[in-house]
């Protein structure tokens, strides 16, 4: 295990960035074999080759206050409840207790018996393109599982990304387990490495909500093109995958927009949706998704686009210390893996400074998912072209938390 790193500093900053461009150093993308971060404007404004951003105090976040240090008894890894896992991204939970994990680089799908931790392939997505970033993303298990039996996943191929939904036959061996029941979504952009987004999440009205990202074209524009799928958080009736008609334009499957790369999607016990984003140099975001808000990529980076009518994030951090992938909320707070930060953030929705555990512990994280009243299950990612995968990687842990 890596050494715990102690000191977490909380401050206010809010920042108008002017450059465009990125800088040669890894960004807060996820990233795959040094491709991140290779496009972007923020703020509007042109003229460099390298971003000239003002430093931040080292761990400052979008919190006030003064240093925190992590209260290291809310979070107690309990156990690995399975471990020898391959790029894994999608978790999901079955309604018997067991798990369903894809993997990225493989587009498999195996069950975790969470009683004994085996693991046994169960089916493969056809058509995964795992190049870069993309491959077999986020999973999402039909509310009305019992009956349906549907599993839906967000996936990349050669020609776009796409969502499929599955049938998963819980009684089928040596990988038959997974048959394709329809493509509900086909045509969400993807680029030639980067930014394909990937969340995926069933919201308490019963749709289906896909987080995309703006595909890693040009400077990020499709992110704030109406017409365009990329750069999106979509909500999609999942029995017919038209627009809901309430959704903002109800011809529309898009739910919000100006989203850079959002992987992970989660709603607090007052039914708001929250989602995490990478940044690009400067600020990871967690943003509060409005209906119809535009959140700014790329002509706002982090804080600082209420004035030209975007929506700012509720909290930012530096990527280094972030590129948050999975989100869940338990115990009144979310939490969001990081990748490139390899910690596990606590984000209180109150005043209460956001704190940072298991830094450095298990590497990479990927995906996080609330279980009962106070446990998350927490997946590292550490065979996923980034990482240094040692021993056991990759491993799902149960936690719990307060």
């Amino acid at each position: 295990m890596r050494r715990r790193d102690a000191a977490l500093v909380a401050v206010v900053t809010t920042l108008a960035l002017a450059v465009t461009g990125c800088s040669g150093s890894d960004s807060g993308d996820e990233g795959a074999d040094g491709t991140e971060g290779a496009q972007g404007a923020t703020a509007g404004a042109s003229g460099s080759s390298e971003p000239t951003p003002d430093e931040p105090a080292p761990g400052a976040t979008g919190s006030s206050g003064a240093p925190v240090a992590p209260d290291e008894g809310a979070v107690e890894v309990v156990e690995t409840v399975a471990d020898g896992l391959d790029s894994p991204w999608g978790l999901v939970r079955l309604p018997d207790g067991d798990l369903l994990v894809g993997s990225r680089d493989g587009g498999t799908v195996h069950r975790i018996a969470t009683a004994s931790g085996d693991v046994t392939e169960v089916g493969t997505v056809p058509g995964v393109a795992p190049e870069g970033e993309g491959g077999l993303l986020g999973l999402a298990l039909d509310p009305e599982f019992a009956s349906s039996g549907l599993l839906f996943a967000y996936y990349t191929t050669a020609e776009d990304n796409r969502i499929t939904a599955f049938r998963y036959d819980s009684s089928a061996t040596s990988g038959g387990g997974l048959t394709t029941d329809r493509d509900l979504l086909t045509g969400i952009p993807r680029g030639e490495f980067i930014h394909h987004g990937g969340g995926l999440a069933f919201g308490p009205d019963g749709m289906l909500h896909a987080a995309t990202g703006d595909a890693g074209e040009g400077e990020g524009e499709l992110a704030q093109d109406p017409d365009s799928l990329a750069g999106k958080i979509l909500r999609i009736d999942p029995a017919t995958g038209e627009p809901p008609a309430d959704n903002p334009d109800p011809g529309s499957l898009v739910y919000s927009a100006g989203h850079r790369n959002v992987q992970g999607l989660a709603w607090d016990a007052e039914g708001n949706l929250w989602a995490s984003e990478f940044g690009q140099d400067t600020w990871d975001e967690l943003n509060r998704i409005e209906p119809g808000r535009n959140y700014g990529w790329p002509l706002h980076e982090g804080p600082g686009g209420e004035a030209d009518g975007f929506t700012d994030p509720i909290r930012w951090w530096p990527p280094d210390e972030a590129s948050p992938s999975g989100l869940a909320f338990q115990g009144g707070s979310l939490w969001l893996a990081g990748l490139r930060g390899e910690r596990l953030w606590r984000a209180p929705l109150t005043d209460a400074d956001p704190e940072a555990f298991l830094t450095g512990e298990f590497g990479r994280l990927r995906a996080v998912l609330a279980v009962g009243d106070d446990e998350l299950l927490l997946v590292t990612n550490e065979t996923d072209t980034r990482g240094t995968p040692s021993g056991p990687d990759d491993r799902v842990l149960r936690l719990r938390v307060r």
